[in-house]
């Protein structure tokens, strides 16, 4: 039997979370449908810098800006920059940022605690969607539940099953492969390391190639072994050694594989990935071509990554999907009865902010990995320390 609601958003991320709440603030209903089977399901990543005029100005339209200070990391927006001898090169105690650090999964929490219970409903996998030609547009579950739906909103990331409706792009591989690890309780077990990566992140970074890690709220650190590989390296070298079956011997073969083009690096830098707890995970990293777009297509949007996917050298994905929801949501109570006026006026600002953003990520993705690495980021960073300072009196 095929039922209806008046608002559907496919994917229950930090984007359609932040609009889900804005427009419950504003005694909207809506519907969010979410793969997990729980808000548990799985691990949902590491720490986010909040930017003060994307992702805290979403929150603030949420009315949530002061919970979300009372979750931030102290010290978290400290960075360093280190060569392949951990010598540093750049550093930040990051006393005086505007952009502090969140756990993903905190922040997540956060919106999740703040909805309705029946808002999100979790199992729910999209299969098809399909146009009725009237603006509105009926969606299948895997589970054989039909619906129809005045507005059509896909979060749902990067291979996003709504995108295919209004748009032909699809990723692509940026030609950047990361591999990810996590060391509990490092202060501890590995002090050695932890001391080198500091209260915040560390870029550890020569040419096609690096480790960006980052510390967690529980003192654990977060790695991302960063390469310049063909796309299917990764997930090929973890089937290769037996890691992606979870057998003990298979990962340490599997770390010693992902170390071999790190011969001669500082061994703290090493140990991130050589001492660190778990099965690897691999994160080929994809990108949606720079200024996507799509034409005006009546009862349908889309955000965050599913409009814009990009690579994380800007540090806006998440940001992005959070202003994305916020804005959407005001564009929808500011036009009440009117979703083409509302939808129009919210990709009218959406498409030159998300070019600007995945433009800017490109860029840095090149910078951070060129041939005289880490001199690109460390000039960069000055360069941002600069702007912000304002020219000299």
């Amino acid at each position: 039997m095929t039922t209806h609601q008046p608002i559907t958003v496919v994917g229950g991320g930090l984007g359609g979370l932040t609009l889900a709440r804005v427009l419950h603030l504003n005694g909207i209903a809506v519907t969010v449908l979410e793969l997990d089977a729980s808000p548990t399901a799985r691990h949902q990543g590491g720490m986010l810098d909040m930017h003060e005029e994307s992702g805290q100005a979403a929150l603030r339209a949420a009315g949530l800006y002061d919970e979300f200070r009372a979750l931030v990391l102290p010290g978290g927006e400290a960075a360093r920059i280190v060569d392949k001898d951990a010598a540093l090169h750049w550093e930040d105690t990051g006393d005086d940022s505007n952009r502090p650090e969140v756990h993903r999964g905190a922040l997540r929490d956060l919106l999740l605690d703040t909805l309705p219970d029946d808002t999100v409903r979790w199992g729910s996998k999209v299969t098809a969607a399909r146009s009725l030609g009237d603006a509105r547009h009926e969606v299948t579950l895997a589970d054989g539940a039909v619906f129809t739906t005045d507005l059509l909103i896909g979060a749902d990331g990067a291979w996003s099953k709504v995108r295919p409706l209004v748009s032909d792009a699809a990723p692509v591989y940026s030609g950047l492969s990361f591999v990810e690890a996590h060391m509990a309780n490092a202060d501890a077990r590995h002090p050695r390391s932890a001391a080198l990566a500091g209260g915040g992140m560390l870029f550890a970074l020569s040419e096609e190639k690096g480790f960006l890690t980052h510390r967690e709220a529980d003192g654990a650190l977060h790695t991302y072994c960063a390469l310049k590989v063909p796309e299917g390296w990764a997930a090929q070298l973890l089937a290769d050694t037996g890691a992606d079956t979870g057998a003990d011997a298979g990962a340490e073969a599997a770390k010693a594989r992902v170390l071999e083009p790190f011969a001669g690096w500082d061994e703290r830098l090493r140990a991130l990935v050589a001492d660190s707890d778990g099965p690897l995970v691999p994160r080929p990293i994809h990108a949606l071509p720079v200024g996507h777009s799509w034409a005006r297509t009546p009862g349908l949007t889309l955000l965050g990554d599913a409009a814009h996917l990009m690579s994380p050298f800007a540090g806006e994905g998440a940001n992005l999907a959070m202003l994305d929801g916020a804005e959407l949501a005001a564009a929808i109570v500011a036009h009440p009865g009117d979703v083409e006026t509302a939808l129009t006026a919210y990709e009218q600002a959406l498409f030159p902010r998300s070019e600007a953003s995945a433009a800017e990520s490109a860029d840095n993705l090149g910078i951070c990995f060129r041939a005289d690495a880490p001199k690109g980021l460390v000039d960069l960073m000055n360069q941002y320390a600069e702007e912000a300072a304002g020219p000299a009196v």
